[in-house]
């Protein structure tokens, strides 16, 4: 296999399939593979996306955050088993059983606020940031599981950990990573955004509403504090690469840990796979208008870097498949099924309330939308079957099944059609 050649004609079909913006860069033994931009960091004046341009990377972010509490274990200023309570400050105590570690491996069994029901998302992460608040309202809640018992990934574990970070260091978050890993390591192009201050060449991030690309809705990025909101590029992400893979600043004790794997395949902000004795290091950031994913295959020596500020592709495919061709393997093709036409009519039994003020369906010159983000966004669907319905713009692996079979009522994520009016 010409793997450059795979890769250059696997990409071009992939990434003009789903309109993808952004860029992607892999690199086998030190040297450049393959490296592309495409769309624009700012279309409102027209600016192209380009291999420097720097983007917000959600929760690949969790794996700085879980290095710099490493850093601080290797000072000896915390220990793993320890509890948390013993590094958070008095007006931050959670459950007096959840560990640093479990804190770091998704096990300490807190309540996860990322869900349809609770009224955070796109709603009060508006709000302005208020820590206290924000802990008492949304962390400190009882617990869902025994901690050390089940994984359950939630930013408010990587939240919590920053916090520590601070407490112990006395510094901000993003002062601590900025004297601490990305000085020493000459990552110039990373840094916490946290809202306000000016990042110079950063993307600005889209999605679709009415199939029109948009700017997404705000919310505020403090809330996301070590669990996401780093601003970074391919050449950051790269050195960070290197540091990883010739365990620099830290032990090798230390390294151990940070990469042995916990529970549901789970490090410390990174997961680990093994197959065919290839190991693979990886995680992935989702937000509105975000999409990242870094992969390390240290033995090997490969590095795969997707950067997007849209959702338009599914970059945990597109990264496997772009390490498949890598080994040499054949990578997973994507397509957009065919359209079937349904009428307006036969539409209008989707249309209505799912779950109050959250998911709506609706229909508008005979198209179907799925309504989301405070009825804010409007996202297309089109038929590919009988009650079976995909995104027009933004890569899914499964269609929305509307109405499964000896069902009477529609449902999508598993909220069944409330009522045919909208509230």
């Amino acid at each position: 296999m010409d793997i450059p050649s795979t890769l250059n004609t696997y990409i071009k079909h992939e990434i003009d399939l789903w309109d993808f913006s952004g860029v992607i860069r892999i690199r086998k033994n030190n040297k450049t593979i393959f490296e592309f931009s495409r769309g624009y960091a700012n279309l409102e004046f027209g600016i192209q996306n380009n291999m420097n341009t720097r983007f917000n990377v959600a929760s690949v972010t969790k794996q700085f955050t879980a290095f710099a509490i490493m850093l601080l274990y290797d000072r000896g200023l915390l220990k793993l088993d320890e509890k948390a309570n013993l590094y958070l400050p008095s007006d931050l105590q959670i459950h007096p059983e959840i560990t640093v570690h479990n804190l770091l491996s998704h096990t300490s069994g807190l309540y996860n606020f990322y869900n349809f029901e609770d009224d955070f998302y796109i709603a009060k992460d508006r709000a302005p940031y208020n820590k206290n608040a924000f802990f008492t309202d949304w962390i400190n809640k009882d617990l869902v599981n025994e901690p050390g018992t089940v994984f359950n990934y939630n930013n408010s574990n990587y939240n919590i950990l920053a916090w520590i970070i601070e407490n112990i260091s006395g510094q901000t978050f993003n002062q601590f990573l900025t004297v601490n890993i990305f000085d020493p390591l000459g990552m110039k192009n990373s840094e916490y955004d946290n809202g306000q201050d000016i990042i110079i060449n950063k993307a600005s991030n889209y999605t679709r509403d009415y199939g029109k690309p948009v700017r997404v809705p705000y919310s505020n990025n403090l809330f996301h504090i070590g669990a996401g909101a780093l601003v970074t590029n391919c050449d950051d992400i790269q050195k960070w690469y290197e540091c990883l893979k010739n365990r620099k600043l830290l032990s090798e004790q230390s390294y151990d840990l940070y990469f042995k794997e916990n529970m549901n395949h789970y490090c410390y902000g990174l997961e680990r796979y093994k197959d065919e004795g290839k190991i693979k290091y990886c995680h992935g950031g989702d937000n509105p208008g975000i999409s990242a994913y870094t992969q390390y295959f240290f033995e090997q020596d490969i590095c795969i870097i997707i950067l997007s500020n849209t959702e338009s592709l599914d970059q945990y495919r597109f990264g496997n498949s772009l390490s498949s061709i890598m080994f040499g393997e054949s990578p997973q093709i994507s397509n957009k099924p065919n359209e079937v036409f349904v009428s307006s009519d036969e539409l209008e039994k989707f249309s209505g309330t799912y779950l109050p003020g959250k998911i709506h369906i609706e229909i508008k010159n005979g198209k179907l939308y799925l309504v989301r983000v405070n009825q804010n966004i409007h996202i297309e669907l089109y038929c590919v079957g009988s009650n079976m319905f995909m995104r027009r713009y933004e890569e899914q692996q499964h269609p929305h099944i509307l109405l499964g079979e000896g069902a009477i009522r529609p449902s999508i994520w598993g909220y069944e059609l409330k009522s045919n009016q909208f509230f």
